[in-house]
């Protein structure tokens, strides 16, 4: 399943924690912005690391999760690519 998480943390250190914790997971497209394609537990392990990091009181962070079909209609009228699935082979 392809998930979208972006976040808004005013604080900087937590702000790269964060960001770093998700390069773990996924790949950055956009400064507060990552895609990743994961399993349900994989997934549960995003959220738990997530927690680890941030300020509930103080940050805000959403995760989308995409069907297939929703990934297939994402839009990108400028540079950049979705996130390939890493179980898929291009040749």
């Amino acid at each position: 399943m392809l998930y979208v998480i972006s976040y808004d943390i005013p604080d900087d250190r937590r702000r790269n924690q964060l960001a770093k914790a998700l390069k773990g997971f996924g790949t950055r497209v956009q400064y507060s912005v990552f895609e990743a394609h994961l399993s349900r537990a994989e997934y549960a392990e995003l959220k738990r690391a997530v927690s680890r990091v941030i300020d509930p009181a103080e940050d805000s962070v959403r995760y989308y999760r995409l069907c297939g079909a929703c990934a297939d209609r994402i839009e990108i009228p400028a540079i950049g690519d979705v996130t390939p699935d890493p179980k898929t082979i291009v040749v």
